[in-house]
Formats: C-alpha cells, sequence, structure tokens
C-alpha cells in the first residue's frame, strides 16, 4: 500500500524478495492495456470498462470472473492510468479495521495531497452484510473507488446497495490460445531458459488444461521449468507432473469432441450412470465447455426420456441454470447430478417420434387450414365448444382439419403406460376411435 509522508509504496518485486523470486505469474504482469491477455468483449474499443481506463476516470465496480481471468491485473491497469493510490486487502483477512485504515488513509491523501484512492478488495462475496455496508458512505461520498473482485455471483453474494453504486463486470475464462500466448511470451523472455527448450506439446498441454486460469498456466511452466533442472528439454511429462494430471487426447474442435459426447448420449440412454460419469468426466477434464455438455442434456431430456419422466427435463434445465450462474469448477457437481438422473430415468423416445411423424406428415401433404370454430376469434364461426363448459372438461369437437382427421402421431410405449390409459379415457370421453 501507498505510504503516507511521501515513502515510495514497495514494488511487487521488492515485497517478493526480488523479481527473480516471484512467481511467474506475477513477473509477467501486464503494465498496460496493450498487454493485457483475453476479454475482448469486455475491453473492446468505445466500450464503458476501456474508456475508464484509456481516459484515466475510474468508477467503482465489481468484476466478476473465475480465477486468473485477470481481476487483479485489471484493477492495477486502472490505477495506474488514472494516477491514483492503490489499497488492496483481501476479504478473506481483512475486517472493518482494515476497511476504516483504508478509508482514513484515502481521507488523509485526499485532503494533503489531492491524489484520489483505489481499494481493491478481493473475494468481497467474503465480507458480511455490515462488513460490506461499512463501505457504502466511503463510495458515496467518492472518498474511494471501489473495485471488488469475486468469483461468485455478485448479485447473490454482494449486497444490493452496494451494487447499485458499482457497475458488475464479468470476465469470462481465458480461451487455450490466449493462454498460449502467455506462454509463449513468457519463453520468449526467457523465463525458463533458451527459446526453444520448452517443448510445443508441453506448452500446448498448460495452456489446454489449466482450466481458462492464467496464474495456474504460468505457475505449471514454472514448476515444470524448474523439475527439468537447467540442461534438459523441459517436455510434455514435466508439465503434466507441474499440474499432476494425464494429458488426454481431447480436441474440442476434433472428430473426439464429437464421439465423446455421443458416447456420453449412448451411455445415458443406455441407463448406465457410471459411463455416463466417465464420458461427463472425459469432457471437463479435457476442458469441454460447460455449456455444450448441458444442451445436450437439455435435449436427451425430452429425445429419450420425455414423458416417461417428465420430471427429467426440469432436472436438466436447472443444471443449465447453474452452468450460467455459478460456472467451472462448482457447475460440475450440477453437472454430474443430471447425468445420474437422466441415466437412471425411464426412457422414452415418444414424444420425438410423435414431432418427427407430424412433420413428415405436413412434408408430405401440406398444412391444411384449421376448422373455422378453433381459429382466431375475428375469423372463427362462433361455434367452438369450450371444453370448460362440459362435464369432465371435454368436448367431443372434432379439432383436426377434415383432411387429417383420424391420423395418429402420438404413440406412447411401455414407458408411458400411464398415459396410454389416460389418452384412451379422453378419447372415449369424446367419442373418438382409439385407433
Amino acid at each position: 500500500m501507498e505510504r503516507l509522508f511521501g515513502e515510495p509504496e514497495p514494488t511487487v518485486a521488492s515485497a517478493a524478495g526480488s523479481a527473480a523470486d516471484a512467481p511467474l505469474a506475477t513477473q509477467l504482469r501486464p503494465r498496460t492495456l496493450a498487454e493485457f491477455v483475453g476479454q475482448q468483449r469486455l475491453l473492446a474499443a468505445g466500450s464503458a470498462l476501456r474508456r475508464a481506463i484509456e481516459d484515466g476516470r475510474p468508477h467503482s465496480m465489481i468484476l466478476h470472473g473465475p480465477p486468473g481471468s485477470g481481476k487483479t491485473t485489471l484493477a492495477r491497469l486502472i490505477a495506474d492510468a488514472s494516477g491514483a493510490a492503490f489499497e488492496e486487502e483481501s476479504a478473506v483477512e481483512a475486517g472493518r479495521a482494515e476497511v476504516r485504515g483504508v478509508i482514513a488513509r484515502a481521507r488523509e491523501r485526499l485532503s494533503s495531497t489531492g491524489r484520489k484512492t483505489i481499494f481493491f478488495l478481493d473475494e468481497i462475496h467474503r465480507f458480511n452484510k455490515a462488513q460490506q455496508d461499512a463501505l457504502l458512505p466511503a463510495v458515496e461520498e467518492g472518498l474511494i473507488t471501489l473495485i471488488g473482485a469475486t468469483t461468485e455471483n455478485p448479485y447473490f453474494e454482494v449486497n444490493s446497495a452496494l451494487l447499485s453504486r458499482t457497475h458488475v463486470y464479468e470476465l469470462e475464462a481465458l480461451r487455450p490460445d490466449e493462454l498460449r500466448g502467455l506462454l509463449d511470451r513468457a519463453v520468449a523472455r526467457g523465463h525458463c531458459g533458451p527459446d526453444g527448450r520448452v517443448q510445443s506439446d508441453a506448452l500446448e498441454f498448460l495452456a489446454e488444461r489449466s482450466g481458462g486460469d492464467a496464474r495456474t498456466a504460468l505457475n505449471g511452466l514454472q514448476l515444470a521449468c524448474d523439475a527439468a533442472g537447467p540442461d534438459q528439454a523441459v517436455t510434455l511429462a514435466h508439465a503434466e507432473d507441474a499440474l499432476q494430471r494425464r494429458a488426454l487426447l481431447y480436441d474440442r474442435q476434433a472428430d473426439r469432441h464429437y464421439d465423446t459426447i455421443s458416447a456420453w448420449i449412448k451411455a445415458t440412454r443406455g441407463s448406465d450412470p457410471d459411463a455416463s460419469l466417465y464420458y461427463l468426466a472425459v469432457m471437463l477434464e479435457g476442458g469441454e465447455d460447460p455449456r455444450f455438455i448441458v444442451r445436450r442434456m437439455v435435449i436427451l431430456a425430452s429425445e429419450d426420456i420425455g414423458n416417461a419422466d417428465p420430471q427429467a427435463l426440469l432436472v436438466a434445465t436447472a443444471a443449465a441454470d447453474a452452468v450460467e450462474h455459478v460456472g467451472l469448477p462448482e457447475c460440475q457437481f450440477a453437472l454430474a447430478q443430471a447425468a445420474i438422473y437422466l441415466s437412471l430415468a425411464p426412457k422414452s423416445d415418444a414424444a420425438k417420434r410423435a414431432v418427427f411423424a407430424a412433420r413428415e406428415h405436413i412434408r408430405e401433404r401440406g398444412a391444411q387450414a384449421p376448422p373455422a370454430h378453433v381459429r382466431s376469434s375475428t375469423r372463427s364461426d362462433g361455434g367452438y365448444d369450450n371444453p370448460h363448459r362440459r362435464e369432465g372438461h371435454i368436448s367431443p369437437q372434432e379439432l383436426m382439419p377434415d383432411a387429417v382427421i383420424g391420423s395418429r402421431f402420438y404413440q406412447p410405449d411401455d414407458a408411458e403406460a400411464q398415459l396410454r390409459e389416460q389418452l384412451r379415457e379422453i378419447r372415449r370421453a369424446r367419442g373418438v376411435a382409439d385407433s
């Protein structure tokens, strides 16, 4: 933190002992916006956050994103661009006393030098309501510009009063190609010995297997280089050991990507929860986008389970919500829960067959106009027989176009025996043949 009375603030390198002793992720922390990697959407030309940095006019904000996505780096860049003092605390360790100290120093700094203060509070979601409320007056006064960082959804974890005084920015996990660029930069700058010492497949592994986390990727490279020693090439085995993971032959853009999701679908359709979980784990370990996985879960819930267990669709869509709300790594639990439920649910493809049959009928014979009595109110002949006005809420009135009367598209199977019997009773009450 900046000291009062003119003493220079210690640099990151001096705080760590020396630049060479600092973690590689710290050594390579961008000093300018041009060096920053990732978040193209958030930092697009003309965006609110980019303008705030380029104009040196920061505003209070919450940076929400996964570990290693650049939250701390962005906060430092914002402070540097504005010329403001930079105060940093972690909500894991800090309490009201530390917050009061930051506010007191900010007040003294502003009155004595006119210099503003940016207060970066990491893991802001770890503050309780009272601790968050303690920040409000200073933020409202403009005494501090608050930059909170959190891996949790701020709309659930940060007080509405504080949220209303900040702008929420959502950061995304870095893509493998972005991480590869960071790793190449580290190698080119000699942080792992002479250029060419690190084998390409080792760099590719670190980029693919670090979960979009720049800190994990760079620290993994540093550990791999240390393990190899000064005179050996850094191999895939060194990189695997650094991350304690085995390399997977999994390419999200190649055939194996589709082979694995196909295997997951077939294992789940086949009611084998262990196989379903295995292929789910292969995809997660391979860095698959969880949204891609959960979309297939939603599809399977209707295509392969359908009305044999309507709850399956609710489970799958709830898992999709969990993926959007919490992201990885936590959403893996919701994905596993859904995979198990879908595997064990009774299976029926009757809904799939029904819609295919109806669409095939229309492709072959064309779409017939609805009978006059079921058309919209301005075009109806007034002859609609509302079933709510009849006993049992069932009307015998024909609802199909004349040319389609008697067609049957939905054929309940054995997994939908209850619905099959229910349909028979309805047809009987309506006076319609069941064949």
